[in-house]
């Protein structure tokens, strides 16, 4: 059974932490949360924690991210809208182990470009968060909205590619109204990386 770490933040409201809870609960998922990690107390996603008695850990400052996170003894690092930089000596600490949602497609290398479902070119979004994400979507009069799983890596907004969705703009759409749709989805693939990580 793997062990994972999940850092949340006041950004969202804990969807993708709930999601991880629920895909563990129902034996998809073959792990065992040992720590919530948020920056701040107020973060919506801590009462989901509590509900279901999970450990919880407050980091405010990213530099005393590292040794919490040595402590715990983890198997993977789940970034579920955590807004804090991740510093480098994190990710040189744990290779490969932490795992990243972004609001946009990542291609498979930093030469490529994803393409939507449609055949026209799907945006990266790099360096972007949500909201502002969601509005470039929609600034750039894009077909598809997307974001993707990926491990996270020193590069900003980049790393090897587990999963990729993709939501239709609809007319009318607004930031709100788009990323609840694409939330579903985003939460849907969260749980299938873990799987593909976890269970084999």
């Amino acid at each position: 059974m793997k062990k994972l770490a999940v850092l949340i933040s006041d950004a969202g409201t804990g969807t993708n932490l709930q999601a991880i809870i629920d895909g563990i609960e129902s034996g998809k998922i073959n792990a065992k949360i040992i720590a919530v990690v948020s920056d701040t107390s107020k973060s919506p996603g801590l009462d989901r924690a509590r509900k279901h008695k999970l450990p919880i850990k407050i980091v405010s400052k990213k530099e005393d991210l590292l040794p919490v996170l040595k402590k715990l003894n983890i198997d993977y690092i789940c970034l579920a809208g955590w807004k804090q930089i991740i510093l480098d000596e994190v990710i040189d600490a744990f290779p490969s182990r932490i795992i990243n949602t972004h609001p946009g497609l990542i291609p498979d290398s930093v030469n490529e470009v994803v393409k939507n479902p449609d055949g026209t070119l799907a945006l990266w979004n790099k360096g972007k968060m949500t909201v502002t994400a969601m509005q470039n979507f929609l600034n750039g009069k894009h077909t598809y909205a997307g974001c993707t799983n990926h491990l996270l890596s020193h590069e900003f907004d980049f790393g090897p590619v587990f999963g990729r969705c993709f939501e239709k703009i609809k007319e009318g759409d607004t930031v709100q109204s788009l990323y609840t749709r694409l939330k579903k989805k985003e939460n849907q693939i969260y749980v299938k990386t873990l799987i593909k990580l976890c269970n084999s």
